[in-house]
Formats: C-alpha cells, structure tokens, sequence
C-alpha cells in the first residue's frame, strides 16, 4: 500500500514553490496539484517574469495538473496554496472543480473569502492554516525587503 503523506508535508511542497517565486523578484505563492498522492502539477507566481496578470500560482499548477490528466477537470485532486486564493483563482479553482483546497495563509486584502465560499465548486472541500505561520512569514519578509 502506498505512503499517504500529510497535508503539511504536501504544504511544505507548495512552500518550496513560493520561495523559488520570491527568489526570482516574484511574491511568493506557491503551489501543487495532488491526485492519488502524486504531485501532478506545481507553480509559483510568474506574473513578473511574463508581464502576465494572470501567471499566479494556481493558475499555473491547474493548467499543469490538467496537462497532465489530459483532462480539463481536476476531480479527485487536492490543490496546496500558501497563500488564500485571489478571486480570479477561486473562479479557475470553480471551473476546474477541483475536490478540495488547502490553503495555508488568509489573505485578508486579496483573498476570495473577503466574497465567500460559494465562489467555489459547491464540492470544493476547503481547509485552511496549514503552516499559515510560515507562509505568512514569506510573505511579510519579501514585501518589507521590497521597502
């Protein structure tokens, strides 16, 4: 039987993602796609490097994840964030219907809960806080470097 790995372990992944965004000038969010306790797709904000508003994080894991299933719908898949989701993510999150969110850090500005849930798939499963200490401390250390 295969290893079942914890959503912390699988967070520390998504953590490793937004340091590589914060080490190359991006703010750092990271993150992976989960099916069967496989990493199927990763990424970490691009937004800078592709002049792209749309390069984040989620954005860039989903489209991996899906090239991966060959499939466009990411049921049965976990999505790890560091950082909450932005509204435009939750709507990729939606439409992607992926089966659960795990996010570490609120986002109190830019995050989708500032709207609520439901712009979420209504079997989107969410859990939040995993390693949010952490991940919220990348995130304040690379904003106030930029100061």
């Amino acid at each position: 039987m295969a290893e079942l790995f914890s959503d912390a372990y699988f967070m520390e992944l998504a953590l490793r993602e937004a340091e590589k965004a914060a080490a190359e000038g991006e703010v750092p969010v990271g993150a992976i796609v989960v099916c069967n306790n496989k990493i199927i797709g990763k990424g970490h904000n691009l937004t800078e490097r592709l002049n792209d508003v749309t390069a984040h994080a989620e954005m860039q894991a989903i489209t991996a994840a899906a090239n991966y299933l060959g499939a466009k719908y990411l049921t049965d898949c976990t999505l790890y964030v560091s950082l909450e989701p932005c509204i435009m993510c939750a709507g990729a999150i939606y439409w992607s219907q992926v089966s659960r969110l795990v996010y570490g850090a609120s986002d109190a500005k830019r995050g989708f809960m500032r709207e609520g849930s439901h712009l979420l798939h209504p079997k989107t499963e969410v859990s939040s806080g995993i390693l949010a200490d952490k991940a919220s401390q990348l995130v304040k250390d690379f904003f106030k470097n930029l100061r």
